[in-house]
């Protein structure tokens, strides 16, 4: 049923850009604003800090004033990659200097704009060009992304004003079809993402203009044209049991889930339910077929069928954009459906490949990450700009946490993540509840949530049981509160009092998963976190590395569960480190030390080696020794990049 969907109010009335719209499909869940302690916290403060708010804004508005990208560049992408993320992390922590940054960047940006109201980094002759499209795409979204929380009517008339140019040039009147611009080799996916930023302003001015270019562009996939001969399909192969690395004739990974994060948003304008079930489809098959076990996919940033082939050498896999814009195109599941399988795949993705592709100070990104090898600090694609595609895009996917932690519903708050935090959100009668989680999860095996409010109030907590706990117990101060199913919501309804508790024990039961290709070789996941051999967890005696000298496999029980014991690292560096049971050729059981993938070679230098699928079994002392090149980010022959 459609309806005028009213502003979200949370603490500080945040309006987010992917919060509110106008005239859409409700969403079964809408987001919240959690602030978090720990490790956690301060990976996003490091983000917040360190790389969003510190960033040079003349490197990145220089392009828009000099057009500097000629015939061919992506210059133009870096600018709105950016300050998406810098809105939401000016939401996360709206200081007066955050907020100084921010306006800044959105004036500095409209003062490049042209009188005919393009605003890219394309000369006039080369309009259209590889990457030109692609960029606007971006521009828009961050000027939405700034109307959206201040409501200047002035930066929302630059992105209609940017949106109108390009109507002009390639919408139904221009006899340009939009799938066979761009860079050649991407087929037209490129540029067919800018649905989603006019689906989003349409949503916000109800221009009938908007609708009418977003269904031409979704019209355009049908059409044969000289890029792809037989047109791109996406909804029609969405739809179909055709793998991705099928599907229309450039299975990018990044650039085709971006076509679909547009088609959610016109599902919401539409109600055609054939779009809501192509995402659908799409992101089933992607989990079917090419997530990893870390959360994410890709080699050399296609669909590869990578869930087969994952523990094979991988030359450039698990690209970072990839990884931000699946968790991106889940989350707009999550709040759609309201089914806590998506919060499922985000946290296995935050905890893993996403926590793993940045430096502990949230500085950099990776550009790839690997399940063996090296972290490799991102090299910069235009040292003019001073980043590359996956430094300006990963924090888009860290920044979005906060947002789908904790939830509301039109039954009352939801909890999607235990980590440590503290969110004030409004409960159906309107009031606001602050909830406070509390504890050491995931690497405990318990937490604890709070609920402060002015008064009682009948309504429903829901609370995420993962999928991976098999045995959750819940307690409402002291008493069990019900039956929990693994991979559900559990729903508790009743009259709730300020400072009542609820408290979560979780099963934390380690698994042994073999690897899909079937050539024996193994890994661990203890709850969402993969764990990770890593060459500062070889023993040493007087300094030296000695590694055991034995064969082992890991000590297996016949449920497929293994003995870890969490143990203090013996590096701060290492978030966490167990021992792991393993049995020696004799049958004496050894305990060996790994660390959580995200911590897995974050020392970011030559040498710092790591692994997650190991073979059964395996010698300790060749874990590491191969003649294979694990420099993962680099090509033979070029210098591994340094940290900037």
């Amino acid at each position: 049923m459609k309806k005028t969907c009213l502003a979200l109010i949370v603490t500080g009335c945040l309006i987010q850009s992917l919060a509110f719209s106008q005239n859409v499909q409700d969403d079964v869940l809408r987001p919240g604003l959690a602030h978090f302690d720990g490790f956690l916290g301060d990976r996003i403060n490091g983000c917040v800090e360190n790389r969003l708010m510190s960033q040079d804004l003349e490197k990145l508005l220089f392009a828009f004033r000099d057009k500097s990208d000629g015939k061919w560049g992506f210059r133009t992408e870096f600018w709105g990659k950016w300050y998406t993320a810098a809105m939401m992390g000016y939401d996360y922590s709206p200081t007066p200097a955050h907020k100084a940054v921010v306006d800044a960047a959105v004036r500095g940006l409209i003062a490049t704009q042209g009188a005919d109201g393009y605003i890219g980094t394309y000369p006039d002759e080369y309009h259209l060009g590889d990457w030109d499209i692609w960029g606007r795409k971006y521009t828009i979204l961050g000027l939405l992304a700034y109307y959206d929380r201040t409501k200047d009517a002035t930066v929302l008339e630059a992105a209609r004003k940017a949106a109108d140019h390009l109507i002009r040039e390639a919408g139904p009147e221009s006899g340009v079809n939009i799938a066979e611009t761009g860079w050649i080799g991407w087929k037209g996916l490129a540029s067919s993402s800018v649905l989603e930023p006019i689906v989003l302003l349409y949503q916000r001015t109800g221009e009938k203009r908007y609708l009418d270019f977003a269904e031409y562009i979704v019209n355009s996939w049908e059409s044969p044209n000289s890029l792809t001969p037989t047109g791109l399909h996406l909804i029609e192969e969405a739809l179909s049991d055709k793998p991705m690395w099928k599907m229309s004739g450039a299975p990018k990974a990044y650039e085709m889930m971006s076509c679909f994060e547009g088609l959610v948003e016109l599902y919401r304008c539409t109600g055609k339910e054939e779009y809501k079930k192509a995402v659908l489809n799409l992101v089933r098959k992607i989990e079917r077929d090419e997530l990893m076990i870390v959360g994410t996919g890709s080699v050399a940033e296609i669909w590869c069928h990578g869930k087969l082939h994952q523990s094979e050498p991988i030359y450039q896999g698990m690209e970072t954009c990839v990884t931000v814009t699946w968790m991106k195109l889940v989350y707009q599941l999550l709040r759609l459906t309201g089914d806590s399988h998506y919060a499922d795949l985000l946290e296995q993705s935050l905890y893993n490949a996403m926590l793993a592709s940045m430096t502990p100070d949230g500085k950099w990104f990776s550009y790839y990450s690997g399940l063996m090898g090296e972290r490799v600090y991102s090299h910069q694609q235009f040292p003019d700009v001073g980043m590359s595609c996956c430094v300006a895009n990963g924090p888009r996917g860290l920044m979005t946490v906060p947002f789908w932690a904790v939830m509301s519903s039109e039954e009352g708050p939801v909890i999607n993540l235990y980590s440590a935090s503290q969110t004030s959100i409004p409960t159906p009668a309107a009031q606001i509840v602050k909830i406070s989680v509390t504890g050491s999860y995931p690497e405990g095996n318990a937490a604890a949530i709070t609920l402060d409010m002015d008064k009682e109030e009948t309504f429903t907590l829901k609370l995420r049981i993962p999928d991976w706990s098999l045995k959750t117990e819940v307690m409402v101060n002291g008493k069990t509160a019900g039956k929990t199913k693994a991979g559900k919501y559990l729903k508790i309804k009743r009259k709730w009092h300020p400072g009542d508790q609820v408290v979560l024990s979780f099963d934390f039961t380690a698994k042994v998963l073999d690897a899909p290709n079937g050539t024996g070789d193994a890994a661990i996941r203890r709850g969402p976190i993969v764990l990770s051999f890593d060459t500062r967890l070889i023993p040493r005696r007087d300094g030296v590395d000695t590694p055991p000298m034995y064969r082992y496999e890991f000590d297996r029980q016949k449920d497929g569960s293994v003995d870890v014991r969490h143990i203090q690292s013996p590096d701060p560096a290492l978030w966490m480190t167990f021992e792991v049971a393993c049995k020696d050729e004799s049958g004496a059981t050894h305990y060996l030390n790994l660390c959580d993938y995200a911590s897995a070679g974050n020392s970011w230098k030559e040498g710092n080696l790591f692994r997650v699928w190991t073979p059964q079994p395996f010698d300790y002392r060749h874990l590491y020794i191969n003649n294979l090149d694990w420099h993962v980010n680099c090509t033979v022959g070029v210098k591994r990049p340094e940290l900037p």
